[in-house]
């Protein structure tokens, strides 16, 4: 694609906003449980908020050899804590790649409206109505590792690998890159961990990822031949889709996400290990009373690591202060004490 493509018009809404809507990914198992954890610590610690929360919920179908979708029960449950069940068609990825829902769950959304895409495994530690940012200038959480591209072996290297998927779309490549970081190291790259998104018009968005991921999955680059785009190709495409809208790395004003309004914990034993007490007693409290406890009992992790004590030995494995450097030895520790579960 040689044509440049047109970014957001930067001039519709460039006032900081805290009118918005948030979107999760809701379906049977494991991501249930967490939207419902999700959409407490929501009503718990953001009473005031005024936008909707969307529980994108996959259906079944030909990409769904297993039915996807939540019990009655549990979307009742949901709905109580003031969700809103948004069910969506996979057209694209499915059970194949389920790290695509977040993207055709954004093609579904309602249209001309700000949004925050949130991970499920995520907790709401404050007041998220205070969150205020321009929205039509999209970005994304930084709390990430350099997971892409991999080292290899003859490979060409981060600057060309990154500069023809930016060349492929028209995109100016240099104008993203962090000049404070060194040359062929991976933070001077554009790169997001997909856990929080924000953005403004979810379909035009999600559309927009959508297609370029699909290009990029079934017609690569050669210069991306060595590297494996199983599970990162959402991660790979997010920095094209987020510069071609005029975003680009998260200013200030989203310094709350992964910090002071939202926790990313993705593990009920990582969040154990490593988070902070002030989010531990969020945990606590938005998860004791007898109508949450109730559902979340019916999930293991949550059952052993909440109710039944385990998260507490497995916080007493480490000093919050001094953590060891990788997750893989937190991981490690964890699993060596017979504590692992998720």
């Amino acid at each position: 694609m040689s044509d440049q493509i047109p970014t957001c018009n930067q001039a519709t809404n460039q006032i900081p906003s805290s009118d918005f809507d948030i979107m999760v990914v809701g379906q049977s198992g494991r991501l249930q449980y967490e939207a419902i954890l999700l959409a407490a610590s929501l009503q718990a610690n953001s009473p005031t908020f005024a936008g909707t929360l969307f529980v994108a919920e996959p259906q079944a179908g030909l990409l769904w050899p297993k039915d996807p979708t939540m019990p009655f029960d549990i979307k009742g449950a949901l709905e109580s804590l003031g969700a809103v069940i948004l069910p969506f068609v996979n057209k694209a990825f499915g059970a194949k790649y389920p790290y695509g829902n977040k993207i055709e769950a954004l093609c579904a959304m309602p249209a001309g409206r700000n949004f925050l895409f949130l991970d499920t495994d995520t907790l709401i530690v404050g007041d998220i109505a205070s969150l205020s940012t321009v929205f039509s200038r999209p970005s994304a959480s930084m709390r990430r590792t350099g997971t892409w591209p991999k080292e290899e072996l003859y490979w060409p290297g981060y600057s060309v690998i990154w500069k023809s998927l930016y060349d492929r779309y028209g995109l100016d490549f240099d104008s993203t890159l962090d000049t404070d970081q060194p040359d062929e190291y991976w933070q001077r790259y554009l790169y997001f961990n997909a856990g929080w998104i924000t953005g403004h018009d979810a379909p035009t968005f999600g559309s927009r990822w959508r297609d370029w991921a699909l290009e990029v999955r079934d017609n690569r680059p050669e210069e991306l031949i060595l590297q494996s785009l199983n599970p990162w190709l959402d991660q790979v495409t997010l920095p094209l889709v987020i510069h071609s809208f005029g975003g680009g790395r998260p200013g200030i004003d989203l310094a709350g996400l992964d910090g002071t309004l939202t926790c990313h914990y993705r593990m009920l034993p990582l969040l154990y290990a490593r988070e902070t007490d002030a989010v531990i007693s969020v945990l606590n409290t938005v998860t004791a009373p007898n109508n949450i406890k109730k559902w979340l009992k019916q999930y293991d992790p949550f059952k052993l690591m909440i109710y039944q004590g385990r998260g507490e030995k497995v916080r007493a494995l480490f000093d919050q202060n001094d953590m060891p450097p990788s997750e893989r030895q937190i991981r490690n520790q964890i699993k060596k004490e017979g504590f692992w579960i998720r």
